[in-house]
């Protein structure tokens, strides 16, 4: 085993030129009035990781500079490492109206969150993509307002004292897991 130099992994690996043409989860993101810049870059991070479609910031998120944005947060770029760069994003401040949109294109709409009806996060199957996972809010987590618009809720298991992990740990859960659900359907159709 040797370790893999920075080059030798980039060799592998996209480049921002050719990121739009490779195929993407189909799974697009809404961050709903998420407070840390550390944890916004870090989803960024994440879902660069994972390629997801898009990703919206809403509500207070803050989000990375841009010139026609006022209020951008230096400090996502210092966890996105980049990622705000290969991550298609946009924000909108309301999150209802990006949910219904997106549901209008044919996506359902899961919420991260623990409900009377969540499932387990890793029993998610080929027909529940395309999906728009929403993510909320570190300590009061997704609304009521917006679980009424879901399709379903995901929930991720806790067996210690705590009822939920840091906001971007149980993302990173997710959306890997979601990854690895759709990459698996591919290759071995249900």
């Amino acid at each position: 085993m040797k370790k893999l130099s920075h080059d030798e992994i980039a060799k592998s690996r996209s480049t921002l030129e050719t990121i739009n043409q490779v195929k993407k989860l189909p799974v697009t993101v809404v961050l709903s009035s998420i407070r840390s810049n550390y944890n916004v870059g870090s989803i960024f991070r994440t879902s660069d990781g994972a390629m997801i479609e898009k990703l919206y910031l809403c509500g207070y998120t803050p989000h990375p500079p841009k010139p026609e944005l006022p209020g951008g947060k230096k400090e996502i770029h210092k966890t996105a490492l980049g990622a705000t760069e290969s991550v298609s994003w946009e924000y909108v401040k309301d999150p209802i109206d990006v949910i219904k949109k997106i549901k209008a294109d044919g996506f359902k709409v899961c919420a991260l969150e623990l409900t009377s009806s969540s499932k387990q996060y890793y029993k998610i199957t080929a027909n529940d993509f395309p999906m728009c996972l929403v993510v909320g809010n570190e300590i009061s987590g997704v609304s009521q307002e917006i679980l009424d618009e879901c399709d379903f809720s995901i929930e991720i298991p806790q067996y210690g004292i705590k009822q939920s992990l840091n906001v971007a740990v149980a993302y990173g859960i997710a959306i890997f897991e979601l990854r690895k659900i759709f990459d698996l359907n591919i290759k071995r159709p249900q």
